[in-house]
């Protein structure tokens, strides 16, 4: 069997520029045009992670032709033009064998009953065509060596995302069977397989030494962390969470195995802090607070190993909302306040936005009517000075809706239900129904606030909605809620629609 380190006295051939691409940005900046492409990306409901990184490694030449999904956001922002037109190479001559038989246009969406959802068609295109421009680090990389001429799958980039043609077709085809015919839990082993391919099972590791990190392994952990993302935003969490347990226990080998390059050592602790985030609020939004605290401490610790302000900031903005949720307000105040602190200098208006609503909902917590208004008034002055380039990406759930819907829950919390009710309205209203975990939370926000404001039966037509998104969406908070609701809306069973909604409501399968 070949070592999977791979050596070469050949340097990599460097990328050619993109200057096509780069005269369609013009004057605007890398991260003003990633916004543009995020924007064109929600007209036509794709979903793009895209940055001023990603901007960057276009122009560079380093991508060298996009995956389905930018393909068709670029078609639609610049239409007349092909992939040749804006500077990438034709998708045929960056796959091989593999490639797919129609390479001159993006797949089209699939004709699906009429009883499917959009979301569903949405979450079917992420796992057919995720973020190729990062692709993970495959297993049969460790066979290839990128400088090696006569290896069948030779290419001018020797990081190139088209590679290994036979095994992302075999894995594109098992993330399908597995949307088709499995539960969120099965999708989420589907989509994170990449990086268990890349780095292997528990079992696997036991069996052999874990060599040195280098750019891929960084990648693959980068994409996984942005996988978990789009699929909490899509399913929720209550699937996710035993599955995603394995990839972080893969970043902190990586991180032991160490790295030669300080760049990749600075990937490697972002990306391990940020998966450890994301798992931990799997756990937290599944009811699993325990676990969730640790989650969060580990990615503290991580940041303050690696001198990190912006996962400091992400971790304490975590263990914030983490003890509001578990009846810890001061705690909650007070990780919110040094998760300002950390903040401060990373000049990101929305992020201290974000930052203030959680110091708000532990003011709330604490029943201090002053100080969760004074925090909520500074988080809607922040959120108007717009976005900005040194917004994290793992923002980019915080928009107009996730104010609002933070903003009813410390209304909520105070026992003002009108208030709570409007501003839960707003943000049911405002989010993209491609994200039904989201818009299940706000709607249920709204029906437990019209149900406790004694508006038994508009409480129900709202309960009665989140009950359709659960064939959807998986999450123990949203069925705690929903329960809470329930209870309340028992001795009003012969308002208009209650006892529908009670009677959905009681023949749920209840969780283990």
């Amino acid at each position: 069997m070949a070592s999977s380190t791979v050596t070469s006295s050949q340097p990599p051939r460097p990328s050619r520029p993109n200057l096509a691409f780069r005269r369609l940005r013009a004057q605007r900046s890398p991260g003003e045009f990633a916004a543009a492409v995020r924007r064109a990306a929600r007209e036509i409901g794709e979903r793009v992670s895209c940055d001023a990184r990603y901007i960057g490694r276009v122009e560079a030449g380093e991508i060298r032709c996009p995956n389905y999904a930018y393909e068709r956001v670029f078609l639609h922002m610049f239409p007349g033009r092909t992939l040749t037109d804006l500077g990438f190479a034709p998708r045929s001559s960056v796959r091989g064998r593999g490639a797919r038989d129609t390479d001159d246009a993006p797949p089209p969406h699939p004709a699906r009953p009429s009883h499917a959802s959009a979301e569903t068609e949405g979450a079917r295109e992420t796992y057919e065509t995720y973020e190729a421009q990062d692709r993970p680090y495959e297993a049969q990389d460790l066979r290839y060596d990128p400088h090696d001429p006569h290896d069948r799958c030779h290419s001018y980039d020797p990081h190139d995302p088209y590679e290994n043609h036979e095994q992302n077709h075999e894995e594109s085809d098992v993330q399908r069977r597995a949307f088709m015919t499995g539960g969120t839990a099965t999708v989420a082993a589907a989509s994170l397989m990449p990086f268990g391919v890349a780095f292997g099972s528990p079992a696997a590791a036991a069996d052999r030494r874990v060599h040195r990190a280098g750019t891929s392994e960084a990648g693959a952990l980068e994409e996984a962390v942005r996988k978990i993302r789009l699929l909490d935003d899509r399913h929720g969490a209550d699937g996710l969470y035993r599955r995603a347990a394995a990839p972080l226990r893969t970043a902190y080998e990586l991180l032991d195995a160490g790295t030669t390059r300080q760049a990749t050592a600075d990937r490697l602790y972002a990306g391990a802090g940020e998966l450890a985030i994301s798992v931990g609020w799997l756990a937290h939004d599944s009811g699993r607070f325990d676990d969730a605290r640790s989650h969060y401490a580990e990615a503290l610790a991580t940041s303050r190993m690696s001198g990190d302000p912006a996962l400091e900031a992400h971790a304490f903005c975590n263990t914030a909302f983490l003890a509001r949720d578990a009846g810890r307000p001061r705690e909650a105040v007070r990780a919110a306040q040094a998760a300002q602190r950390a903040a401060r200098p990373l000049g990101s208006p929305r992020l201290l936005s974000l930052l203030a609503l959680r110091e708000a909902g532990g003011w709330a917590g604490l029943t201090d009517r002053a100080g969760c208004e004074q925090a909520l008034a500074r988080a809607q002055a922040l959120y108007e000075r717009g976005p900005s380039d040194t917004d994290p990406e793992w923002m980019t759930f915080y928009g107009e809706a996730e104010l609002e819907g933070l903003e009813a829950q410390c209304w909520s919390t105070l026992g003002d239900w009108p208030r709570a009710a409007r501003h839960a309205h707003r943000a049911a209203a405002l989010q993209d129904p491609h994200f039904a975990r989201n818009l299940a939370l706000y709607t249920a926000e709204l029906a437990d606030d019209l149900a406790r404001g004694g508006r038994p039966d508009e409480a129900a037509v709202a309960g009665l909605r989140v009950l359709d998104l659960l064939n959807e969406v998986q999450s123990s908070r949203i069925q705690t809620m929903l329960a809470g609701t329930a209870r309340v809306l028992l001795p009003h069973r012969r308002a208009s629609g209650v006892g529908a909604f009670l009677d959905r409501h009681a023949s749920l399968p209840r969780s283990a």
